[in-house]
């Protein structure tokens, strides 16, 4: 197995190198923007991770495809900013601010055909369940974002309905990702579903991790301000386990900071912050970060794999649950 640093390398000079249509500029440079402006390549770096358990053959077969989901996560990502009406993604302005919306729907259109265009690099052999596996992802990222949408009119959410959501959202992708790079290297079955749940686990465990950097993170590690899920009211794995634990006067004050107006934003970040470490939501969702990569790694016991290959995945999953970013 290559070392995880060469793995990143091969991913970040394979995104370095690609090429996209020039004309109409309008079209392409926004999805050349967005490609560019960084990010932690997670989902490419997890495919060729999950290839190399089982193959050294690193080739535009295993290469490409992973492109495919890192071009596929930024096609989302994308679209979620003009749903979010954000103005910073990684640092940087979002495509629908630097342009408009209707330049980031048609760029992020075509990123999203241009992601299946990439998966066609795959070997014949594997390219029904491969296309397959990344289909049904699609599908069911687009129903988690659709939850989350509907998650802003609910007046509560229940802690099962926002896993079930952030698994749709975000774990599918992550699992689509161990599971295609097993696929291309002809893996087990056995092992391929293994990884598949074992991409789904660490998932819900970097959403809640994504959700914490947001309330008690760097604002200049993590990349973009601090406490916009509190300004913006999003329900969080932190506000749906305040609204479990708050009652009585916790109750009344978790209500009086929720509706703070925008004009009291350091206030209103400041309050809930504290709110969250009174109620032990902090604590909490540090546990729970905890609990679902234990589950992650659960899920390869007993599958075959060799003690290598698990320290492998496990060394892999603790950069992403163990992070600033």
């Amino acid at each position: 197995m290559y070392p995880l640093k060469e793995l990143d390398a091969i991913v970040m000079r394979a995104i370095g190198s690609l090429k996209f249509v020039k004309e109409p500029a309008g079209l392409y440079e926004p999805l050349e923007y967005m490609m560019s402006i960084g990010g932690k390549r997670l989902r490419p770096r997890l495919c060729l991770t999950a290839f190399n358990l089982f193959s050294d053959d690193i080739s535009s077969q295993i290469i490409q495809p992973a492109l495919a989901l890192e071009i596929f996560h930024n096609f989302t990502l994308l679209h979620d900013d003009i749903m979010d009406r954000a103005d910073t993604r990684r640092g940087q302005l979002t495509v629908c601010r630097k342009w408009n919306d209707n330049v980031a729907i048609l760029s992020g259109d075509v990123m999203c055909i241009l992601a299946y265009k990439y998966l066609q690099a795959c070997p014949a052999a594997r390219t029904s369940a491969v296309l397959e596996t990344f289909t049904e992802m699609g599908a069911r990222v687009c129903e988690g974002q659709q939850y989350d949408m509907e998650f802003e009119t609910q007046p509560t959410v229940t802690s099962r309905e926002y896993i079930e959501m952030i698994g749709l959202k975000t774990a599918a992708l992550l699992a689509c990702s161990a599971k295609m790079g097993a696929l291309i290297a002809g893996a087990p079955d056995a092992q391929t579903e293994a990884l598949y749940d074992f991409g789904w686990q660490i998932g819900l465990a970097f959403q809640i991790c994504d959700d914490y950097l947001d309330t008690f993170g760097n604002a200049s590690v993590f990349g973009k301000k601090i406490g916009g899920d509190i300004l913006c009211g999003k329900k969080t794995w932190l506000l749906v386990e305040a609204y479990k634990r708050a009652s009585g006067a916790d109750r009344v004050r978790l209500e009086t900071v929720m509706a703070l107006p925008s004009d009291r934003a350091a206030e209103k970040i400041s309050a809930m912050q504290q709110l969250y470490i009174d109620l032990g939501v902090k604590e909490a969702a540090v546990s729970a970060i905890e609990d679902f990569h234990a589950r992650a790694l659960e899920k390869l016991e007993g599958k075959g794999f060799s003690s290598a290959q698990i320290a492998r995945l496990r060394e892999f999953s603790e950069t992403l649950v163990h992070r600033e970013d």
